[in-house]
């Protein structure tokens, strides 16, 4: 008994959530400690369709990916659309991977109604990789609710602007969003999650503004967003805002301008160090890499499917940021400094 004791303490556990009713915008969590596999029965081959690995939260995915496709010791073939507006593009690697000997899909779409546009008979397992995918196909989702991602950024907001003295501000304060390409990704329910964070507050939104995620963009968007306007708060995704602390300090707007991202990156959490970022939601993304990865094989294997599951989605705030503290986290949310985008994992000889 203290052996097996031993054993259980030692194992590794996720701590996660399980959400229903599944796909769905408002949904209640169910928290969980989820043991990963430790072995598999068979040398598995997984196809991985992204929309991109242009940002930190992408290439996250990717190392989390790669890091529970090696500890397995299972195949892994990645292939990256290039951008949320290359659908088709996505939908002949949808249908190469249909074709080729893969065991199943995880299905990082550029488009929730991606598979009706896919006029072929989905002949394997396709489970959806952090985006949201409508179609009744498909019944296992690995991410978080990025309604409630956009919601915690939208009460940090809130709560922020109830901590002002009335005396000391004016009446009403304007906020700004960039936060992704319009209606894909989750860049939709971010944008809802926020308007009813911020329901009977004094914020208005002054401004919204979509592009891909793109720093060149961003920095055009927002460079006649500055023009428009000085607003108290830009939220937007983390490529945004590593774009908006450069312009905010090109206009001499540092304090006047707080900076909020709807997800974690390595600048964003740079600027979070510097107080040059007020706040940031995280959704551990190498954690879900590694969780997508554990969740296909056991679904191949046999178990049930599992819905909507993920991490908790944390939020860090500038002004509570303990250095040491988050460091030991960001294993789960970054990937290393050193990690270069991986297409390909093959597993090593394996004993039959």
């Amino acid at each position: 008994m203290p052996l097996l004791f031993a054993l259980q303490v030692n194992s590794e556990t996720w701590p996660l959530e399980q959400r229903t009713p599944y796909n769905t915008k408002v949904q209640t969590a169910s928290s969980l400690l989820y043991t990963p596999l430790k072995q598999t029965q068979k040398p598995w081959k997984i196809c991985a369709l992204v929309p991109h690995l242009k940002d930190a939260y992408w290439i996250g995915i990717d190392y989390g990916l790669v890091q529970q496709a090696t500890k397995l010791n299972i195949k892994l073939e990645l292939f990256e659309a290039g951008s949320y507006y290359h659908k088709k593009k996505q939908l002949e690697q949808l249908s190469n991977c249909m074709k080729e000997d893969f065991d199943a899909i995880l299905l990082g779409t550029v488009d929730p109604k991606l598979i009706a546009y896919y006029h072929g008979p989905i002949t394997k397992p396709v489970i959806a990789l952090v985006n949201r995918v409508d179609s009744p196909t498909i019944t296992t989702r690995i991410g978080v609710n990025w309604y409630q991602m956009g919601w915690h950024a939208g009460q940090f907001i809130k709560n922020d602007l109830a901590q002002t003295p009335t005396s000391s501000r004016k009446k009403q304060k304007d906020l700004a969003l960039l936060t992704g390409p319009e209606k894909l990704g989750g860049s939709d329910w971010v944008d809802q999650g926020v308007f009813d964070a911020l329901k009977e507050s004094d914020i208005k939104i002054s401004s919204i503004r979509h592009a891909d995620n793109n720093r060149d963009l961003y920095r055009d968007q927002l460079h006649h967003l500055l023009d428009d306007q000085s607003p108290d708060y830009i939220l937007g995704s983390a490529v945004a805002i590593e774009a908006a602390i450069g312009e905010i300090g090109h206009k001499h707007l540092e304090g006047k301008v707080k900076l909020v991202s709807s997800y974690l990156s390595p600048g964003v959490l740079r600027g979070l160090f510097r107080n040059k970022v007020s706040f940031s939601s995280d959704d551990l993304v190498v954690l879900q890499g590694k969780l997508a990865i554990d969740i296909v094989v056991r679904e191949l294997e046999g178990k049930a499917v599992h819905g909507d599951i993920g991490p908790k989605i944390q939020s860090i705030n500038a002004q509570e940021l303990n250095k040491d503290k988050i460091k030991n986290k960001l294993s789960k949310s970054l990937a290393p400094a050193h990690f270069y985008p991986v297409y390909s994992v093959t597993p090593n000889n394996r004993k039959k």
